[in-house]
């Protein structure tokens, strides 16, 4: 056990020493974690027992379980993050159907692939990042011929969103078998019009124009992602981790992936509870302000009929914004709604496991629509107060994407044993 706990350690420490700064964030004080480092932008939430609440049109079903431990994002994914991830798809994209050009590939292995034999060739990111994204940094001559892959879109000359199409693999979840291992293939720029789609007969033009793409705004909550987009990114993201780990020959073994939360994960972060008797509320509601002595809100919602700036803004704020809750993680209530892994049922509780439930379900594009509901939590920047509560749940379509809408990442952990079971002498009881 301590050797695994001291290679953990040393995983931890490596990919919190990949420095970005797409994942920077202010130093929080949280609760302890016995000295076990995260990855970078990411927390450790340690395991625990709470209840498990799903209010559903007025009422509330409730049970006990268990959760293990897991990594969860500090703040909900940013537009510059989500950016990341367009320009590597683009320059996916521009090396494999547009410049042909060998320079950018690593050394042939030799390895093949499908009934004809087709060579795997692998991209050397290690060159590309230096000129990425390729059709904006890259010289002349290269973006010459990335031209047939370009178009305008909101007055800019940029990639054709068509053509941005990550694919990846997974186990299919059906409800039955739970064995069948699929490719996806996802459209992953994000839907900018949703501002407009979501609010018509409002003057909201600017934001379609401007939110994802303007650096005023790289640091709010990306808006107009899907499910399936989400998931995606999810995915993306643990093979960046994976490759930053590969070379290491201690920790080349480990497998270890991100994703969305599940319900669970994300109501026992949102609640912040150190046991199941802590009833303290830890989402912080209001503020002092120092310079007027005035309680302030801290929670970016409705606060009524019209009226939505009280909070500090309009629309969305920096991830960063107001005060995080006990573990150190940021807007669980308010700002953007958030998606979830689960597939939604009202009945979930009767369905799920009292020990990491989920109720997943990967619904095709021929499945009823009552199968393709995805749970979202947390309320948002256009919600009311009702809809913040940690146990206050609605659903969307797995391919909507709305402006109110956004994600975290979760990341399973290795689970930290308590003092109570370290080896001790022993000690016959007096009687």
């Amino acid at each position: 056990m301590k050797s695994l706990i001291r290679m953990t350690g040393v995983l931890l420490l490596l990919v919190a020493s990949c420095k970005t700064s797409l994942y920077n964030t202010p130093k929080t004080r949280a609760v302890s974690t016995k000295k076990l480092i995260p990855p970078e932008g990411m927390v450790y939430i340690p395991s625990g027992t709470f209840l498990y609440k799903m209010l559903n049109d007025d009422k509330s079903e409730q049970t006990r379980v268990s959760v293990s431990a897991f990594f969860i994002d500090k703040t909900e994914v940013n537009n510059k993050q989500y950016q990341a991830f367009v320009n590597w798809v683009a320059d996916s994209v521009a090396i494999t159907n547009y410049l042909h050009d060998d320079s950018f590939y690593l050394p042939a292995t030799g390895a093949t692939v499908g009934s004809d034999n087709k060579e795997i060739r692998l991209i050397d990111w290690s060159k590309v990042n230096k000129i990425s994204p390729l059709w904006k940094k890259a010289p002349q001559d290269i973006k010459e011929k990335l031209a047939p892959m370009m178009t305008m879109v909101n007055g800019a000359r940029v990639p054709n969103p068509a053509l941005l199409v990550y694919r990846f693999y997974y186990v299919r979840m059906d409800g039955i078998k739970n064995s069948e291992y699929v490719a996806d293939s996802v459209g992953i720029y994000p839907h900018e019009s949703v501002w407009s789609a979501d609010f018509p007969n409002a003057q909201m033009t600017v934001m379609d124009a401007n939110y994802f793409t303007n650096k005023i705004y790289e640091y709010n909550p990306v808006v107009g992602v899907t499910w399936k987009q989400a998931r995606a990114y999810a995915d993306w993201r643990g093979t960046q981790l994976m490759l930053m780990i590969k070379n290491n020959p201690n920790l080349k073994n480990f497998k270890l992936s991100f994703s969305l939360p599940t319900e669970a994960q994300w109501q026992y972060a949102a609640e912040a509870k150190l046991n199941p008797e802590d009833s303290v509320s830890r989402t912080v509601l209001t503020t002092i302000d120092k310079a007027t002595g005035k309680e302030q809100l801290s929670i970016n919602y409705k606060q009524g009929e019209g009226m939505y700036s009280s909070d500090g803004s309009t629309f969305t704020l920096p991830v960063t914004s107001y005060t995080p809750n006990a573990f150190g993680i940021y807007n669980m209530a308010g700002n953007v709604s958030e998606w979830t892994l689960d597939a939604f049922s009202p009945s979930a509780s009767e369905l799920v496991n009292d020990l990491n439930p989920a109720l997943l379900y990967d619904a095709t594009d021929k499945d009823a629509p009552l199968m393709r509901r995805k749970v979202v939590r947390g309320g948002s920047w256009k919600d009311n107060g009702d809809m913040l509560n940690t146990d206050t749940r609605s659903f969307e379509d797995q391919d909507a994407a709305h402006s109110y809408i956004g994600f975290r990442c979760v990341m399973a952990a290795f689970e930290l044993t308590g003092e109570q079971v370290k080896t001790r002498k022993y000690i016959a009881q007096k009687k």
